[in-house]
């Protein structure tokens, strides 16, 4: 073991935790579920306001060494200000790391100004996804915009606190009746702390699921924060089962909120552990 970097042994650790979270003895059923979901993956990528205190080079070193293969940049790794040229040069610096950029934010909309700021940004970084949180009057804006621009916006949930969005439910009884390419990301912590099952929120909105945010929490109450996932309240194997359940396309993103200066072990134990219940379910 002590010939192991630090990154294996976490993984292997999360290998080990995830096949004895997964072993019960509803082994029947159990075996049912694992047969639905053999062979399936997910598509993990970074959340990156996790590393909001690095650099985009470190940002992208660090998610490259983790083995994911995408990341939806926040504005402190590519500013809303940024002219379509700089918006284009990040976009070639992530794809030549080997990295798709496939979405950013969360971008707050206030006003129409701000909603065609975030569409333009976005085309110009080539992004396939805005993980917003516009204004309830903005709404038909958006659907119009997300009809011209072919981008889909996802609704970010903030759970308690959030007078727009605390829940998935909530974003979703807003956008029901617009276009589909408006749907949610499902911020798995948030969704806990509003005292609401994750995995139940993720199979009840599948058909509007467009991103996730994945990880832990210390409790589930107004008061929960980060921690590393495996440590927390969430049921990590549960979630995962159902987003192989529902063949969910999207990007589950890591959004490790914790250690903000030094967040790099416990967001690769955070990788681990997940990676570990992938293996184990299917």
């Amino acid at each position: 073991m002590e010939k192991q970097t630090r990154r294996q042994f976490l993984q292997v650790a999360g290998i080990t935790a995830a096949a004895s979270l997964t072993k019960s003895t509803d082994s029947l059923a159990q075996g049912q579920e694992s047969s639905a979901s053999e062979g399936k993956s997910l598509n993990l990528g970074l959340a990156s306001y996790t590393l909001r205190k690095f650099s985009l080079d470190r940002t992208l070193e660090e998610t490259a060494r983790l083995g994911l293969k995408y990341i939806a940049l926040k504005s402190y790794h590519l500013p809303l200000e940024s002219t379509r040229a700089e918006c284009e040069k990040v976009a070639e610096k992530v794809k030549k790391a080997g990295i798709e950029l496939y979405g950013g934010g969360v971008i707050y909309m206030r006003n129409e100004a701000e909603v065609h700021r975030a569409f333009d940004y976005a085309k110009a970084a080539g992004m396939q996804v805005i993980i917003g949180a516009p204004e309830h009057e903005l709404l038909p804006l958006v659907n119009k915009k997300v009809q011209e621009y072919d981008i889909k916006l996802a609704i970010h949930n903030h759970g308690p606190g959030d007078k727009s969005y605390p829940t998935p439910a909530s974003a979703y009884e807003r956008i029901k009746d617009l276009d589909k390419r408006i749907g949610l990301c499902n911020d798995i912590g948030h969704t806990m702390r509003a005292g609401t099952d994750p995995a139940e929120s993720v199979e009840r909105f599948a058909d509007r699921l467009l991103d996730m945010h994945i990880k832990d929490i210390s409790e589930a109450t107004r008061k929960g924060h980060t921690v590393e996932i495996g440590r927390g309240v969430i049921g990590i194997p549960k979630v995962v089962k159902t987003l192989l359940k529902i063949e969910y396309k999207g990007v589950a993103s890591f959004e490790y909120e914790k250690d903000e200066d030094d967040p790099f072990v416990g967001l690769a134990e955070s990788v681990g552990y997940v990676k570990g219940v992938l293996a184990a379910v299917s």
